[in-house]
């Protein structure tokens, strides 16, 4: 049956998805397109075809027992100089993000695994370019925000042209989203750090 490359994740929802991913584009990076912007709650892994049905019934068990939450995004920030990454940050949700991930990557579950880095969630707008378009991309979006419910997560595959696609979403198990901060003004708004 052969090995497949999946992931998991929370999709950054539009119109802030798209805005991002065009963004990432525009700063040079070419994986850009075939990567929907997201937050990671499993990094990319190979694992037997047919264990996908398990990973699946797994996933449906760790969404059910999930509950939407609020998801806030505001500023960037860097993985420099470990890794070549400049990243959105997440200011409201990252602790929810933070036990999805575990709960997903469990001991006893069937996509269980290490991670290379301590888990930090956030959204990535930049990986691997030049350095002058890394502090361009740190630069244009340090005044960037945006925050939406988050109801569940999706699973996700990485075809042989490098394309990521949905294969299935996981809706949380409850019906009732934590409103934002009385008063919070949605805001998607972009600083060109002039």
């Amino acid at each position: 049956m052969g090995t497949v490359t999946i992931g998991v994740s929370i999709a950054v929802p539009e119109p802030h998805g798209s805005l991002l991913q065009q963004l990432r584009a525009g700063f040079g990076d070419a994986a850009a397109h075939g990567i929907p912007t997201h937050v990671t709650l499993l990094p990319p892994t190979e694992v037997d075809a047919g264990a996908l049905p398990a990973i699946e019934a797994h996933l449906t068990e760790v969404a059910a027992a999930g509950r939407p939450f609020p998801m806030r995004l505001s500023g960037t920030g860097t993985f420099r100089p470990l890794s070549p990454v400049v990243f959105v940050r997440i200011v409201a949700g990252a602790e929810v993000c933070s036990r999805l991930q575990q709960q997903i990557r469990e001991e006893s579950g069937p996509v269980a695994r290490e991670l290379q880095f301590p888990y930090h969630p956030h959204v990535t707008v930049a990986h691997g370019i030049e350095d002058a378009a890394m502090d361009r991309a740190f630069a244009e979006l340090a005044g960037y925000e945006a925050d939406w419910p988050c109801t569940g997560f999706a699973l996700y595959e990485q075809g042989a042209d490098q394309i990521w696609r949905k294969l299935r979403e996981y809706p949380f198990g409850g019906a009732s989203v934590v409103p934002p901060q009385a008063g919070h003004v949605d805001r998607n708004t972009l600083s060109s750090g002039r």
